[in-house]
């Protein structure tokens, strides 16, 4: 197998495009896993990779050898030095996969989240791997929310995308008054306490950007309005937490019913 080390190879060059633009993403409906953990999360669920790329010093790792074992449309062997420029992990457990980005399907769902312009990678990977975990089903984000694809999302997520149908650029105003359900916000005003709220229907909820909040409009949809009892000294939470929050009071609330 030929081992490249020039950033002019017309696949790293595809490779860079894909790390580093959300347009390109979009265009080639293609992003990267990096990272043992997530490309054994894909390997693990049954899902298609497409290409796989590792550092020539990763090949000796104990995980990263049978991975390279799986049946892919390109195997890329990237020199230590050209993978460690591209990529945001060590050539010593330097594997990268490319994927096919899912068209979503709208199917019915009893949760449901809408996050409105969250724009932090992080804070989106966060809400990801949370809803996943709590049971969410569908997530659908605003057009100025982070690109949920990305690999730093996908980073975040830990493997969330495997179990969650995302809608990007999705017009939340109609999803809110579609849903068959109660919209709930996350308001510190006219609002009640979360842990007064029955939350054991179907629930769609709505997080705001870090610093706005939920806009107007869309704060209007909601057929109730929470917000999270503080008892310390600040007055709000990162949105990421809660999030968290929000979601497992739902998961205890049903867990009970």
């Amino acid at each position: 197998m030929e081992l490249i080390s020039s950033r002019q190879n017309n696949h790293v060059k595809h490779l860079v495009k894909l790390h580093e633009s959300t347009r390109e993403r979009r265009k080639a409906r293609q992003t990267l896993l990096e990272g043992i953990h997530l490309v054994q999360s894909w390997c693990q669920a049954g899902a298609a990779l497409q290409w796989l790329i590792a550092a020539e010093s990763a090949l000796s790792h104990p995980e990263i050898a049978p991975l390279w074992q799986q049946r892919v449309d390109r195997h890329l062997l990237l020199a230590d030095g050209l993978f460690g420029q591209l990529f945001d992990i060590q050539p010593a457990v330097g594997i990268v996969a490319v994927i096919a980005i899912p068209l979503p399907a709208i199917q019915p769902a009893r949760t449901v989240l809408l996050l409105d312009d969250v724009q932090d990678p992080l804070n989106v990977g966060g809400i990801l791997r949370t809803a996943a975990a709590a049971g969410v089903e569908q997530v659908y984000l605003s057009k100025h929310c982070a690109d949920a694809w990305s690999p730093r999302v996908l980073r975040g997520a830990m493997g969330g995308h495997l179990v969650l149908t995302i809608h990007e650029q999705a017009d939340l105003m109609q999803t809110a008054r579609q849903f068959d359900g109660q919209v709930v916000a996350t308001s510190l005003e006219d609002s009640q306490s979360l842990y007064e709220t029955d939350l054991t229907g179907s629930v769609a909820w709505i997080l705001g950007n870090e610093g706005a909040g939920i806009s107007a409009d869309l704060q209007a949809t909601a057929t109730t309005r929470i917000r999270i009892p503080m008892p310390g000294a600040v007055e709000s939470l990162n949105v990421a937490a809660a999030a968290a929050v929000c979601l497992f009071e739902q998961a205890r609330q049903r867990s009970l019913a």
